[in-house]
């Protein structure tokens, strides 16, 4: 018989026009081959996520820590964006692009008491559902009839070697941490509307953040602990340096990278003749990220001719004409989330004129100054650095700058940034610019080590318009963007494959 007392489908769906009536729903109910609960191996990520877990319980002895994966997020009406799950959720599960949606970690301290530090976690989701539930069919947010079929709680148990829950058994498991420890959720996802309410409450219980120990975990009382902000910042300062399995995909997933980027040299003809170039770019490199990854990293940036000199062009609407640069900054996000960022800038007649290859020059010297330099122990600031010393000397030398490159290097001058005026390096992996909340001693002021993952991205952008550089540099933009890894003695660059210099790009456009 089916199940009347399933949650009713959101008020979106008002469109259905599914049948009501009992005779209709023992029918749908009834007449389904059975589904054996085939058991997969287990990932072979699991066991790096569940020393990240191991990682995170010791730096919250005592406390509770709730992480969602997230809810869909709704694009217009009744429909979603595509679902993607909280990369802290992903890096703590091992669970990437086949996440249940709504579905939420919990790491409960152990019963040896608040200070021992030790946590057994849960992943609870909404499991599959009976053929004869009301779910099934009539729910076109959840409905497997609508959505695709979900694995069992022994599946994903197995699969990502965690116990499993229905996720309906969230509230009650809440309500017991709430009365035995501090509870944080910590991650900016909402869970699943039927329980958000309820979770939300229970979860502003959390007090303002306490002072950590010299260890860097928190105390724990009944009235304080550590804060949201708190979690966020130790999921991103976790993933500052990548283990093996991270390290691995970041390399597939330049791998894949790379042939997007053949993929629209080879479609170049198509590309030229259509009026809107730029969107036959991003087609042809998204259709690669779809059929090799899961998705784009990011939106892809496609900007031929004086496009190239507005940073975050992904509008793609411009057309792409002999004699221009195209600035291609793109990347594949695989299946389990790990993404590249590369951006390599190429002549659409396959020829570089003199100024342009002035230009790229300058750019690639700036590129390799800086990869010169990495190695474990120098500040990640020094990048930057090592970059825009080139920049500065190049264009200095080209008589842009009011000053020569020593004096506008200078903290109050840096006038050569007028040229280029974002950074040269962000961390990289589950999230294009990955570790967004660790604290600036770590990041930006941090000391390299063997394993992290950035980018070394200089850039030189002369706008159209201005009137401070020649005619003949105005509407060049040029940017260069490699993949780096940190190695126990220097770095490799991972991107080093696709072609870079001047000659070596304008002999891939001829092929």
């Amino acid at each position: 018989m089916a199940d009347r007392t399933a949650p009713p489908p959101r008020a979106t769906s008002n469109r259905s026009t599914t049948p009501v009536s009992h005779a209709f729903t023992d029918y749908i109910g009834s007449g389904w081959a059975d589904r054996p609960d085939i058991l997969p191996s287990a990932r072979p990520q699991a066991s790096f996520a569940a020393a990240r877990r191991q990682s995170l319980s010791a730096a919250f002895p005592g406390v509770t820590v709730v992480v969602p994966a997230g809810a869909a997020k709704v694009r217009s009406n009744d429909t979603d964006y595509p679902y993607r799950a909280h990369s802290a959720f992903a890096h703590l599960t091992a669970w990437g692009a086949d996440t249940v949606p709504g579905s939420v970690l919990v790491l409960t301290p152990t019963a040896d008491g608040p200070d021992s530090g030790g946590h057994t976690a849960t992943l609870f989701f909404r499991e599959a559902a009976g053929r004869d539930s009301d779910e099934f069919y009539a729910n076109p947010e959840i409905g497997e009839f609508w959505t695709g079929p979900r694995p069992s709680l022994t599946q994903v148990g197995v699969d990502l070697g965690l116990d499993t829950a229905s996720l309906t058994a969230l509230p009650a498991a809440i309500e017991s941490a709430a009365a035995e420890t501090v509870t944080i959720r910590g991650i900016d996802a909402t869970v699943d509307s039927m329980i958000d309410a309820h979770l939300d409450a229970r979860l502003d219980l959390v007090s303002t953040s306490t002072t950590p120990h010299v260890d860097g975990s928190f105390p724990a009382s009944e009235t304080t602990g550590p804060t949201d902000a708190d979690l966020e910042r130790e999921a991103s300062e976790s993933r500052l340096v990548k283990d093996d399995f991270e390290i691995e995909q970041m390399r597939l997933a330049v791998d894949a990278t790379a042939r997007g980027f053949d993929d629209v040299i080879g479609d170049l003809d198509a590309i030229v003749a259509h009026p809107r170039g730029e969107r036959l770019i991003e087609g042809t490199f998204n259709r690669r990220a779809r059929a090799d990854g899961n998705t784009v990293g990011y939106d892809t940036i496609a900007a031929s001719g004086p496009h190239a000199c507005i940073l975050h062009w992904t509008r793609n609407d411009g057309p792409v004409l002999p004699g221009d640069l195209i600035l291609l900054d793109a990347g594949i996000e695989l299946e389990s989330y790990y993404t590249a960022d590369i951006t390599r800038t190429l002549p659409v007649d396959g020829t570089f004129t003199a100024v342009q290859r002035r230009v790229y020059d300058a750019v690639l010297e700036a590129a390799d100054a800086a990869f010169a330099i990495v190695r474990p122990g120098i500040r990640f600031r020094e990048i930057h650095q090592a970059a825009m010393t080139v920049i500065a000397e190049r264009t200095a030398e080209w008589g842009l700058l009011p000053v020569d490159a020593a004096e506008s290097l200078e903290p109050d001058k840096q006038y050569h940034r007028r040229y280029m005026v974002h950074g040269t390096s962000h961390h990289l992996g589950l999230d294009v610019h990955d570790c967004a909340k660790a604290r600036r001693e770590l990041y930006l002021d941090g000391v390299l080590e063997e394993g992290m993952v950035f980018t070394i991205e200089p850039g030189l952008y002369f706008q159209p318009d201005d009137l401070t550089v020649p005619e003949e540099y105005r509407g060049i933009g040029v940017r260069i963007e490699d993949d780096i890894l940190v190695t126990a003695s220097g770095a490799e660059n991972l991107s080093s494959g696709i072609p870079r210099t001047a000659d070596e790009v304008e002999a891939w456009m001829r092929r």
